[in-house]
C-alpha cells in the first residue's frame, strides 16, 4: 500500500529538517481546529515540551474521530508565544514530536504570536488531514 500523503519535494531544493515543503493527497479533508496543552480536565502541562506533546496527543484524538492518524496530516500551523523558548528546547521537542507523531513529517509553518486565548497556552498547534478514498 503506497503512502496516503505524497511529498512534495522540489528538485534540487535542500532537504528540510522536521516537516516537508509540501504534501499532496486525495480524499477527505479533516481540519483540526488549534489544540493547546491541557487534558481533558482543561489542566495543563508544565513546560513548552510537554505542552508541545499534549497539544499533538490531542490533535490525534480529535483525528481518531475521523479514523485518522498522524499518517493523514498533511499540514500543521504552529503559534508560539515565545520563539526563544520553542528555539531553546528542540532536542528534547524533536523527542517529543517522534514520540507522539512517528516519522510523520507534514508541511508546517511556525509563527510567533502576542498571545493566545488561554492564558496558560505556551503554543497552539491546529492541523489539515486528508484520509484517503
Amino acid at each position: 500500500m503506497s503512502a496516503p500523503l505524497q511529498n512534495l519535494q522540489p528538485p534540487g531544493w535542500p532537504a528540510p529538517k522536521g516537516y516537508s515543503n509540501g504534501m499532496a493527497g486525495r480524499g477527505r479533508v479533516v481540519l483540526v481546529g488549534g489544540q493547546v496543552g491541557w487534558d481533558e480536565a482543561g489542566r495543563f502541562a508544565q513546560g513548552f515540551v510537554a505542552q508541545t506533546e499534549r497539544a499533538l496527543r490531542n490533535i490525534l484524538a480529535v483525528l481518531q474521530e475521523a479514523g485518522a492518524g498522524p499518517e493523514h496530516i498533511g499540514r500543521l500551523t504552529w503559534y508560539v508565544v515565545d520563539m526563544e523558548e520553542y528555539r531553546g528546547c528542540l532536542p528534547d521537542l524533536g523527542r517529543a514530536y517522534r514520540a507522539v507523531m512517528g516519522r510523520n513529517f507534514p508541511a508546517m509553518a511556525l509563527v510567533q504570536v502576542v498571545a493566545l486565548a488561554e492564558p496558560e497556552a505556551r503554543l497552539e498547534i491546529e492541523a489539515t488531514a486528508i484520509i484517503p478514498d
